[in-house]
């Protein structure tokens, strides 16, 4: 019984601090306004100079929806109108902002060199997607269908969805020049030069692809446009998404849009929102999860990370850069009371500890750099190699043959451990 009560506080503890760690309970930052008023000067004295590139509102569609809040996600129907026979495109972003990088490591086809630069920003928004008009479901199916080598750019391109695309064009975009041995090491290397608006406009694209993986995240097609030019749409917020407003634009072109309308998310407790994976979660979840590991990770000598890394990213939407960071510092709990309880029965060799941890030091510089350049298949592929590598050692050592060859070792482990409880009881 007291084992259980002391793995039941091991899994709580870990599971509080993962949720510390991933920014559940950091403060929110402080809102920026954008210079509103200086780009308004700046529009008014393009119009004054140029009278005919003045747009003409009157092409703009309305906007409307049917609520103002929702309750850690759910559906919003968007109405309007828009001039007749134009199509209708929905833009929907979240105010809430995370980090997104992509490393470009694939051969130019055009020097035939390979670039090795890491492209990253902190300004990608948790939430985005784009709604477009009903009847371009068959080309979006299409786009799926062509699997991880799908383009952002050309799927906004072929479904007409790039005249409303803006929000992650504005990002702040820095991008660093990597070389093979740098990457190796995990070095970031020598910060490049900004981009300009239509180089930065092309690489978001490409971050957002990075961030949000797969077309149907970031595409949907639920834009019913009438003849007459009035449009409906659902737009959803899955659960689970960040809090706070989400803004949406509906456009006919690129500059025929109209003005933003917000709706507020709620979450509240149990659910919580990790800031730096850009999502919430409900906490009994992991904890319950935690709870599990902790008790099989500590039998097996380990701290629980190797099993808690692949569950995490796969009953969970959490990036595997936040996985893997997070899951470092809370298997501390399990591997701390593990130490102490194993030092107590003397099980413990410190001079090969000491040895192998100096490497793991060295390893703890090199993985976090590492991480952020591969991406999640990148990340899947290898940890499945070692989970398969493992498996197989563990499974080796249950043979008959392997027990047969190490009885003698079984034997006088029994004996040690035999002699160590009794020196335990003795203190």
């Amino acid at each position: 019984m007291k084992r259980f009560w002391v793995s039941m506080v091991i899994a709580l503890s870990a599971t509080v601090f993962m949720f510390y760690q991933s920014g559940a309970f950091a403060e929110k930052p402080k809102e920026t306004k954008a210079p509103v008023a200086k780009e308004e000067k700046k529009a008014e004295a393009k119009a004054e100079q140029k009278p005919e590139m003045k747009l003409d509102m009157s092409v703009a569609p309305t906007i409307q929806i049917d609520k103002t809040s929702l309750d850690n996600g759910g559906t919003i129907t968007v109405t309007g109108n828009a001039p007749a026979g134009k199509q209708v495109y929905l833009e929907v972003w979240a105010e809430k902002k995370v980090r997104a990088s992509r490393f470009d490591a694939e051969v130019d086809k055009e020097t035939g060199k390979r670039p090795y630069i890491l492209y990253m920003t902190y300004e990608m928004p948790a939430h985005y997607k784009i709604y477009i008009p009903k009847d371009k479901k068959e080309d979006l199916e299409k786009i799926k269908k062509e699997g991880k080598k799908w383009a952002y750019s050309k799927a906004l391109k072929d479904l007409g969805a790039d005249i409303v695309y803006s929000t992650p064009a504005k990002a702040k975009i820095d991008r660093y020049q990597a070389t093979l041995m740098g990457s190796i090491i995990g070095s970031r290397g020598d910060m490049l030069a900004a981009m300009d608006e239509k180089e930065n406009k092309k690489r978001s694209m490409q971050l957002v692809k990075a961030r949000f993986r797969s077309p149907g995240k970031v595409l949907a097609p639920t834009v019913e446009v009438s003849p007459d030019g009035s449009y409906k749409a659902q737009v959803t917020i899955p659960k689970g998404s960040a809090p706070g407003k989400y803004s949406i634009v509906a456009a006919v072109d690129k500059n025929a849009k109209s003005q933003p309308v917000t709706v507020e998310n709620n979450v509240n407790f149990p659910n919580v929102y990790l800031s730096n994976a850009g999502t919430s979660l409900n906490l009994f979840g992991p904890f319950l999860l935690t709870l599990g590991i902790a008790i099989f990770g500590v039998l097996m000598g380990a701290g629980g990370g190797f099993i808690m890394n692949p569950l995490l990213v796969s009953i969970w939407p959490l990036p595997h850069t936040i996985v893997a960071g997070t899951v470092m510092p809370t298997v501390l709990f399990s591997q701390g009371s593990g130490i102490y309880n194993y030092s107590k029965i003397k099980f413990i060799s410190w001079k090969l500890g000491v040895g192998i941890g100096l490497a793991m030091v060295l390893g703890g510089f090199i993985g976090p750099k590492l991480t952020e350049m591969i991406t999640l298949d990148q990340f899947k592929f290898v940890f499945g190699w070692i989970l398969i590598i493992l498996a197989a050692l563990m499974f080796w050592q249950t043979t008959p043959g392997y027990i047969a060859k190490n009885k003698k070792e079984q034997a006088i482990l029994k004996e040690f451990k035999k002699k160590a409880e009794e020196t335990a009881k003795a203190k």
